[in-house]
């Protein structure tokens, strides 16, 4: 019996990648839940494993005394001097109290704990190894699909990317290969090992770093990325050499390296886009192919305001707010977007009445109202363009609006508008 469970540990060591020590450590612990079923003594139980022979001996501290009470506690001192002969009562000794055929029991009862703590010791292993990839690319194949979710063999790792992960229209078939952002790495909770991400902004970024030899030597920087994946990204670029073309570099000769990245995007639109510390000039380019007409900067609400012709508009704006969207998580400023012509026949030098004028527009929309038209002016969305272009997310945290409301709102002007 303990020459075979000495040949299944060395099994285990081979197939598992664990040492010897670690494991029988392991195993020592699991087969203590065992022994404190299987005898009556538990008291400091403990159980050791000879690591030449394989023997198992369940141990305890007992104290010494005349006529046993608590036999989980206590032994006889005529049974202790049996290998004692000097003990007294009161004395506390360890004693044997490995039962008999323990081994085929503690193999039965430890097997399942034994099987699992050595997941963990593996998981933990696989960890440690992918610790310095997070947020890097990872090759992996695919398993299998559950429920939306996809199971990737990466190296030795099991990888999962959530539906949530996934690029909106992608399908994946055991036996594919793909590329992904490592996101997460789960070394104590229950699940994959892995995480993996193509939907993640910076999963755009570091297809652009593994393309383009200018970003990875350090010439050319990504300085921000805005995205809705399957739709359309934006990437802004700078260089620290001036005869570097930061744009040119991501875009390639005859657009090779951007063909590239936008193939393994499976065909989304990628905008790249010269970086400005000015972010008048940034906000410009940002929002190209679009021309603006003017421009008002709020650096205290970190808001602007952007008026644009009128056959301008849809270009701005883009699909469903997408392209005036993007540029505002690219740049980090709130960005409204206007028709030219409405503010050249409203501009007046009174501030307030101005405020009044879009208050009364907004207010006269089905759907929003004479208060929430106050709140929306008073935050910046001062326009039904800009409440498109906005974010219902933004326009949920304003005072006394909620996710409901701003629903209701941004359904509101997108059928003003058309959009």
């Amino acid at each position: 019996m303990n020459n075979d469970f000495l040949v299944n540990l060395e099994s285990l060591e081979r197939e598992r990648g664990i040492d010897h020590e670690t494991l029988i450590a392991l195993v020592e612990e699991s087969l203590e839940s065992a022994a404190r079923k299987a005898v009556c003594a538990t008291r400091d139980l403990h159980v050791q494993i000879d690591r030449k022979t394989g023997a198992i001996q369940c141990l305890a501290k007992l104290f010494v005394v005349d006529i046993v009470e608590h036999p989980e506690e206590e032994i006889a001192i005529s049974e202790a001097r049996v290998k004692y002969p000097e003990v007294r009562c009161g004395d506390e000794i360890e004693w044997e109290v490995t039962p008999e055929n323990f081994g085929r029991i503690a193999a039965q009862t430890a097997k399942q704990v034994i099987m699992q703590r050595l997941r963990q010791v593996e998981k933990r292993n696989i960890c440690d190894v992918f610790k310095d990839q997070l947020m890097q690319l990872v090759n992996g194949e695919v398993r299998r699909v559950e429920r939306g979710e996809v199971i990737i063999s990466i190296g030795t790792a099991e990888g999962m990317m959530r539906h949530s992960d996934r690029i909106p229209g992608e399908d994946y078939e055991p036996g594919d290969l793909i590329t992904a952002l490592l996101v997460e790495i789960n070394a104590d909770k229950p699940g994959p090992s892995l995480y993996v991400s193509r939907s993640h902004p910076e999963f755009v970024a570091r297809l652009f770093e593994r393309e383009v030899s200018e970003i990875s030597e350090g010439l050319v920087q990504i300085k921000a990325v805005s995205r809705e994946a399957g739709y359309r990204s934006k990437i802004a670029v700078s260089s620290k050499e001036p005869r570097v073309d930061p744009v040119g570099a991501c875009v390639g000769l005859r657009g090779t390296r951007v063909k590239t990245i936008v193939r393994e995007l499976g065909g989304e639109k990628v905008d790249i886009l010269q970086w400005d510390s000015d972010v008048r000039v940034f906000v410009t380019n940002a929002l190209k192919p679009a021309k603006i007409a003017r421009m008002e900067v709020n650096t205290e609400r970190k808001s602007i305001r952007i008026e644009v012709q009128e056959d301008q508009l849809s270009l701005a704006i883009g699909k469903k707010g997408q392209n005036a969207r993007l540029a505002s998580k690219l740049t980090g400023w709130r960005i409204d977007i206007q028709r030219a012509a409405e503010l050249a026949d409203n501009k007046v030098d009174d501030f307030e009445e101005r405020v009044r004028r879009a208050i009364d527009s907004l207010a006269k929309v089905a759907g929003i109202g004479p208060e929430a038209a106050a709140v929306l002016v008073a935050n910046g969305f001062a326009s039904l363009e800009g409440i498109v272009a906005g974010e219902e997310t933004d326009i949920a945290e304003l005072p006394g609006l909620n996710a409901d409301r701003a629903t209701e709102i941004m359904k509101a002007a997108q059928d003003a508008l058309g959009v």
